[in-house]
């Protein structure tokens, strides 16, 4: 495939890209820097495009790889273990600085509990879907949501400190 008709086809997908970045990022302006990540990257590795397999599919996984790295690098100040829990998240005004609790309060936390239950909760954490950590580390969601479930019923009582 010449340099011209990997250029128009590229171009050409950039409405599919669109979509599909918009759905990640949530964001019109985060989504349309993901889409020139995502066209850099395939221009950079047009040469391990194989011709004849799936364009689309290979668009979508580099675009989809740039938005997990971005997003692991991009650590919130604070988290939510969700459910009853919510309070962890604090909301601004309603707390002084040193009473709200921080990732490093979390990460220190979520050290202290059993290996299965800490590699689980940190990557639900790093904002992985229940699907995703099952996938990742080959074991049934059922697994997941359980050991997600014991994580934060031992996480909560750690962190009550931070409630008041």
């Amino acid at each position: 495939m010449s340099t011209l008709e990997f250029n128009n086809l590229l171009v050409g997908h950039a409405t599919f890209l669109r979509g599909f970045a918009l759905n990640l990022t949530r964001n019109a302006d985060d989504a349309d820097d993901l889409i020139q990540d995502t066209m850099v990257k395939a221009l950079r590795y047009k040469n391990s495009f194989r011709e004849g397999t799936n364009f689309k599919g290979w668009l979508y996984t580099i675009m989809r790889s740039i938005f997990l790295n971005n997003r692991k690098k991009l650590k919130p100040v604070y988290a939510d273990l969700g459910g009853e829990d919510s309070w962890m998240m604090g909301s601004e005004g309603s707390r002084d600085v040193e009473s709200q609790l921080t990732e490093k309060d979390i990460r220190e936390a979520i050290q202290r509990l059993r290996p299965d239950l800490a590699r689980v909760m940190d990557l639900y954490l790093q904002g992985y879907r229940y699907e995703e950590v099952a996938e990742q580390l080959g074991i049934p969601l059922g697994t997941v949501k359980s050991r997600i479930f014991h994580a934060r019923k031992q996480l909560i009582p750690q962190l009550e400190v931070f409630r008041n």
